[in-house]
């Protein structure tokens, strides 16, 4: 047996109604997929699923239905944008591997900074660089 269960766009605050089996256990909504996870389509068998893919205002699936709500939550990104948006947000199921719930790891984003290797730069710029120590240092 089924439960509507409301979830908000993180983007623009529009209210979404999903029946869907009560044993499982909501991780998070995010406008962004969490790595590690897989999503279904909410017009696929998505209790199966790590999670639902959502695209704002869109979907015709047996049990979904926006209701025309529009939540103005701190967390909304953008409350002025039009609702719905039509923007792709995720249900993240809880996830267990041995036993034990997996955490969600944020995507990692690695930035080089002064262009790395032998051309990058050895010290800060500017007009004064300040005073240097005993043998140049």
């Amino acid at each position: 047996m089924g439960f509507p269960v409301s979830y908000y766009c993180p983007h623009c605050g529009a209210v979404v109604e999903l029946e869907r089996d009560g044993y499982l256990a909501d991780k998070s909504v995010t406008p962004y997929p969490l790595e590690g996870w897989s999503y279904a389509d909410p017009t696929d068998d998505f209790e199966d699923a790590e999670g639902v893919r959502f695209a704002c205002g869109e979907s015709d699936a047996p049990g979904l239905s926006w209701t025309g709500d529009v939540v103005d939550a701190d967390d909304v990104e953008n409350p002025t944008l039009a609702s719905p948006c039509g923007r792709e947000f995720y249900l993240s199921f809880v996830r267990y591997e041995d036993g034990r719930e997996v955490e969600a790891v944020p995507e990692s984003d690695y930035v080089v900074i002064g262009g790395g290797g032998p051309s990058g730069p050895s010290g800060p710029r500017g007009p004064d660089a300040g005073p240097r120590g005993p043998d140049g240092f």
